[in-house]
């Protein structure tokens, strides 16, 4: 018989992203964006232009760098095959490793989507971080994640109000939605405020505690 003075998770399932969510990998990102831009030719980006491109959505600053479509695939491939040799220059986020921990040890089920590949995730979140994630979508695309979402909702089976979605970019907002369940943005990653909060996600997180104590809070 269940304990009547333990509360129940306000969520079954939490959906994590994984670069600028759990990993640190903006800086890194922002190391090579200038070669990316030489090798694949695509406009170059000045350090003052880089807060003004965090209040943009992902089509929105592909757009202005002039990244035609065909080009994202090969993009990708390249930026996944550089970082897996360099997957040692980036860590976790203070605090990430003890929030999966704590959510997993409260019962709630944790799964990855990200458009990183799975060996870089794999690599960078070590061994018994992977673990705690029961299901694991890479390669999403970076117009929208929302197919990945439903698979995961499928073989979850549970309804969407026991989901959240939880990631630092416009484009986890929208996919939640598109798939009917709770959106909620953290603050720490590469998406800012204004931009995140102009879509309405169901909750903010300043910090991996913040998404502990919601996420293992009671249902309002």
């Amino acid at each position: 018989m269940p304990d009547a003075g333990v509360v129940a998770p306000r969520y079954k399932l939490v959906i994590f992203d994984f670069d600028g969510t759990l990993a640190d990998s903006g800086d890194w990102f922002l190391s090579i964006a200038d070669d990316l831009a030489e090798r694949f030719r695509f406009r170059q980006v000045a350090p003052d232009e880089i807060e003004g491109l965090r209040g943009h959505t992902t089509r929105e600053v592909i757009r202005y760098l002039g990244i035609p479509r065909w080009k994202l695939p090969i993009i990708a491939r390249h930026l996944h095959k550089r970082l897996a040799s360099e997957t040692h220059k980036i860590a976790l986020f203070g605090g990430v490793e003890a929030m999966l921990a704590t959510l997993q040890s409260a019962g709630v089920r944790l799964a990855l989507v990200t458009s990183n590949a799975e060996e870089n995730a794999r690599a960078i979140l070590g061994p018994d971080n992977m673990a705690r994630f029961e299901q694991v979508e890479c390669g999403a695309s970076l117009f929208g994640k929302a197919p990945r979402y439903r698979r995961v909702l499928k073989r979850a089976g549970l309804i969407a109000g026991d989901i959240l979605s939880v990631g630092d970019e416009t484009r986890d907002i929208t996919a939640a939605r598109k798939v009917g369940i709770d959106a909620a943005a953290v603050l720490w990653g590469y998406a800012r405020r204004d931009a995140l909060t102009a879509l309405d996600p169901q909750l903010l997180f300043d910090s991996p505690d913040d998404v502990i104590a919601s996420v293992l809070g009671a249902r309002g």
